[in-house]
């Protein structure tokens, strides 16, 4: 039996001319609405493209949409206290320290915070949940392309999108019409994730309490990205006209920013800056010199409000996750089990591949039966898991290495396929046939807090990515996917 398939929301083969004309529109839409991200190609800063995204929107089971809109403030609850945890840190990732230098110099960076303080005790989460449909369990039997929905990972630093989510529920309502299908826009859910997700920014601005301070986004030296980053900064202010957005570098931040009195002002050259916002500053090449770690530091012991301070971004290693997912874990968290239940469920197969028993029955799975697994590394931005017969080659080269602690191994998701058109910039009509797809849903949601007081949890939005069936990986601003959003049913 081959996988699963969910039906199209529309009837498909479209007719081809009336195709041509539709994607000539739709591509048009796109770039005119900020659908849009710079070539990486020749990059142009001046340039612009549409964004990679498919014509029709994808279907979803709206109880499946609904049981993860009503989740997400629990996921924002846990991974709050588990970022206040510093036993549950250290000790989940005390492996990895070992072997990956990167998520060893957070670590230590975050213990010194704990050991010289900071002057801001709250953290501000925009955090994004990410699901797969499952259609490989036993339980498929007694339904129909899917049974349940599995958690792919929780992303705590430069959730994305929150932006290109909104604009692709825009693009496809904009083709439902022009196929005449306006009864069925009623089936896109409302996507408000970037006032959400805006919202949350100017709270954490509000509560910080000095009308002239700034927001500071850290961003990447050239950013591709921009229609998703500008449009926050765009929508910042139409929400609060007195309230300015500044973009620097982490290079940038070391070079203008500084401690100002006891309370440990941050100043970047004239500006006091009440939150710092990180786009950029998850992969190891955004701190070229020890000055970019320095430049962190500073933010870290600053009076400004992090999102995410330097504790948030740990709890959203994999690492941690998969540490999660062992029993009784969550229950430290969560000790009420109608929430830690719920949250027991969406969690798929999480193995550690530590140096231990456990890590080489895990070893031994993954070598035996690869195309069942996904290896991941502490790794942020895609394009960073293993797949199939490359789990072999790397794990036969570190299995009896401690570099093995550095990954996590799950279970593979098998979501059901679907038929859809993908659109590509610069491909040209040849890519306009139909093509199987699989997609994964994102949900945001906002927390602010400190360690003993949760003052903000909500659901905020979503954003939808398809990718090829063949694909492994599905970023689209790293290459792999397509913008989407949900038709329920």
């Amino acid at each position: 039996m081959g996988t699963p398939r969910l039906d199209t929301c529309v009837p498909v083969p479209i007719d081809q001319e009336e195709l041509e004309t539709l994607v000539d529109k739709a591509k048009d839409w796109a770039i005119m609405h900020g659908a849009g991200m710079r070539p990486m190609e020749g990059y142009d800063p001046d340039g612009m493209r549409f964004a990679p995204f498919v014509l029709l929107p994808s279907t979803f089971p709206k109880s499946e949409f609904d049981r993860a809109v009503r989740l997400q403030p629990i996921i924002n609850e846990l991974f709050h206290k588990v970022a206040h945890s510093y036993e549950f840190l250290f000790e989940s990732l005390k492996s990895t320290l070992e072997v990956d230098p990167f998520t060893a110099k957070l670590f230590q960076l975050y213990e010194t915070i704990r050991r010289e303080g900071t002057a801001q005790k709250l953290s501000l989460g925009l955090i994004r949940s990410d699901l797969m449909l499952e259609s490989g369990c036993p339980l498929l039997g007694k339904c129909t392309a899917f049974c349940c929905w599995k958690q792919v990972e929780v992303n705590t630093i430069a959730s994305g999108f929150g932006w290109l989510g909104p604009i692709s529920s825009g693009i496809h309502r904009y083709v439902l019409s022009e196929l005449g299908q306006d009864d069925k826009l009623e089936q896109l859910p409302k996507n408000e994730a970037l006032q959400g997700l805006c919202g949350g920014m100017l709270r954490a601005w509000e509560i910080y309490g000095e009308p002239k301070a700034v927001i500071l986004f850290i961003v990447e030296p050239v950013t591709y990205n921009i229609c998703d980053q500008r449009f926050h900064e765009f929508e910042i202010r139409k929400m609060k006209p007195q309230v300015t957005v500044i973009r620097r570098t982490l290079t940038e931040v070391a070079a203008q920013a500084k401690l100002d009195g006891p309370n440990k002002r941050l100043l970047v050259g004239k500006y006091e800056v009440a939150v710092v916002y990180f786009r950029s500053g998850y992969t190891p090449d955004q701190y070229p010199t020890e000055a970019e770690w320095d430049a962190r530091l500073l933010m870290e012991k600053s009076l400004a409000i992090k999102c995410p301070s330097i504790h948030y971004h740990l709890a959203g290693t994999k690492k941690v996750q998969q540490a999660l997912a062992l029993p009784n874990a969550l229950e430290k968290f969560l000790p009420d089990t109608n929430k830690a239940g719920p949250v027991q469920k969406i969690f798929t197969g999480l193995y550690s591949l530590d140096m231990d028993s456990l890590g080489d029955k895990a070893v031994k799975m993954a070598l035996a039966d690869p195309d069942r697994f996904v290896l991941k590394p502490q790794r942020e931005g895609g394009g960073n898991n293993v797949y199939g017969k490359d789990i072999v080659d790397v794990l036969g080269k570190i299995q009896h290495s401690k570099e093995r602690s550095a990954y996590i191994l799950m279970d593979r998701i098998v979501p059901p396929l679907q038929q859809n058109y993908m659109l590509r910039p610069g491909r040209g009509k040849a890519t306009y046939e139909l093509v199987d797809v699989v997609s994964e849903l994102g949900i945001y949601g906002v927390v602010i807090g400190d360690a003993g007081t949760i003052l903000e949890n909500k659901q905020v939005g979503h954003m939808l990515r398809t990718k090829l069936a063949t694909a492994n990986e599905g970023g689209v601003a790293a290459g792999w996917g397509a913008l989407d959003s949900p038709f329920l049913f």
